[in-house]
């Protein structure tokens, strides 16, 4: 019923530009920036090495896939990471505020 959804960046200015934007639509109730990781990676059969920004977004299950597309569409990066990551508990108080941030395809 709820995930969150791993997404790499470019850096924090463009983590916090798509936080924004996801909030703002109603598609994320909260989301973590993690400012620095460094991010090892084939591409195009190459190793490469690169400083990202980390974004944990929390939402629910039901609107991954309109996060994944919109990200898709804004992100900087030609292929960007967006996973999800399932909740299969946690807080049911944390839940519920969730609930009464995000858009909901069942109102």
């Amino acid at each position: 019923m709820y995930a969150s959804v791993y997404v790499t960046t470019s850096g924090v200015l463009e983590s916090k530009k798509i936080a924004k934007i996801l909030l703002k639509e109603k598609l994320a109730a909260c989301v973590n920036i993690v400012p620095k990781i460094e991010s090892l990676y084939l591409w195009k059969g190459e190793i490469e090495e690169d400083s990202e920004s980390l974004m944990f977004i929390k939402t629910r299950k039901e609107l991954v896939n309109k996060i994944t597309k919109r990200i898709e569409e804004i992100h900087s990066y030609s292929t960007p990471c967006v996973l999800e990551i399932s909740l299969n508990g946690g807080s049911k108080n944390y839940f519920k505020w969730m609930d009464t941030e995000i858009e909901s395809t069942n109102k």
